[in-house]
């Protein structure tokens, strides 16, 4: 069984993975061999990886996690069999409305010959929403349901390729806005979760339910990246990506 590490080595670990996160963002506009169609088989075998993890990891967390749920909530809400997967759907439904929104604005932009680029308020109602985002995924790195340093590095390394393809989508939206602005806000988001993780830690409950949101989160900004016909993904990359990960995280 894995030891727990201690609070200092936990604090100064998790506060430069937070900072590796943050960097993610900063920089990895950079990587221009990502911006070509057919899709670079790296943003797809990022997005195997990440989907992977919410699979394999996540979601069967979830299942023990719904009973801590329903210990906490009581009779009043007995009518939610099902809460930490309400919040799942809930996160999901949430980044599909913000997608919706990015090409609604995007085409109206067009036709209004403004570029293809979304509205300013599109703009920051997406920073604003990934910002909580990421800063969820900043508390999650102290506070996830399953403790040890294995599974924290897991979590990175899936947050960091997620990351990588959210930018990448975030950027192809927003364009310059993004550059100058979004990804310093996202950035420092990442940061700011944690600070609030090392002052505060929520109930197991409330954690189960966080989690189950970030995981419906990553399954809808994964696929709505893979899936439309024009972005021309790679499917093998991707099932390379989600099958190396999926071996890895049963081998724990």
């Amino acid at each position: 069984m894995e030891s727990s590490p201690s609070n200092a080595t936990l604090m100064f670990l998790t506060g430069l993975l937070a900072i590796a996160l943050a960097l993610v963002h900063i920089f990895s506009g950079k990587l221009r061999f990502l911006e070509v169609t057919p899709r670079s088989i790296w943003l797809s075998l990022a997005g195997g990886v990440s989907v992977a993890y919410v699979f394999v990891h996540i979601l069967p967390e979830l299942n023990q996690a719904q009973q801590t749920v329903k210990g906490a909530v009581g009779e009043a809400f007995a009518f939610l069999e099902h809460h930490v997967y309400v919040l799942a759907l809930l996160g999901l439904v949430v980044f599909y409305g913000l997608e919706r929104a990015a090409i609604v604005s995007r085409r109206r932009n067009q036709k209004a010959g403004k570029g293809d680029v979304t509205e300013e308020g599109v703009f920051w109602l997406h920073v604003v929403s990934f910002a909580l985002y990421n800063a969820l995924i900043g508390y999650l790195l102290l506070h996830r349901e399953q403790p040890g340093i294995l599974n924290l590095f897991f979590f990175f390394f899936a947050m960091a390729l997620h990351f990588v393809v959210n930018d990448f989508g975030l950027r192809e939206n927003h364009k310059h806005a993004y550059h100058k602005f979004g990804r310093w806000i996202l950035a420092a988001a990442v940061i700011i979760g944690w600070a609030i993780g090392l002052r505060s830690e929520l109930s197991k409950a409330a954690i189960a339910l966080l989690f189950a949101f970030l995981a419906g989160g990553v399954i809808l900004n994964i696929l709505k990246e893979e899936l439309p016909e024009e972005r021309k993904s790679c499917f093998w990359a991707f099932v390379l990506g989600a099958g190396i990960y999926t071996v890895l995280l049963l081998a724990l």
